[in-house]
């Protein structure tokens, strides 16, 4: 649903997101298994590195899941209050410096 200011508070899927970091992992150690076993060490290492990457973002997302509807709203959570262009941290102006349009 958009709120219409993304930019400022922006929401992840944080359950997709895990399970995709997951499947990454995954692939990415056996891969670095695949390759040391082919003996190149270099793909290996690489595969290794996407591995370390993987888990670091495995690692931040099951901590932004853990800390609660901050990170993770619910369906009890309204969505944030649409931005109305009273906040123009972008700078995003039209023509000859008149705001855009809200809509009001």
């Amino acid at each position: 649903m958009r709120t219409g200011n993304e930019p400022l508070h922006a929401r992840s899927p944080l359950k997709i997101r895990c399970g995709l970091a997951l499947w990454g992992l995954l692939w990415a150690i056996a891969g670095t298994v695949a390759f040391i076993d082919a003996g190149r060490p270099e793909w290996a290492a690489a595969c290794a590195a996407l591995a370390m990457v993987a888990a670091t973002d495995l690692t931040m997302v099951i901590r932004h899941i853990r800390q609660g509807p901050h990170y993770q709203p619910g369906k009890d959570i309204p969505p944030y209050a649409p931005d109305r262009g009273r906040n123009d941290a972008f700078g995003i102006r039209n023509d000859a410096g008149r705001r855009r349009n809200t809509g009001r």
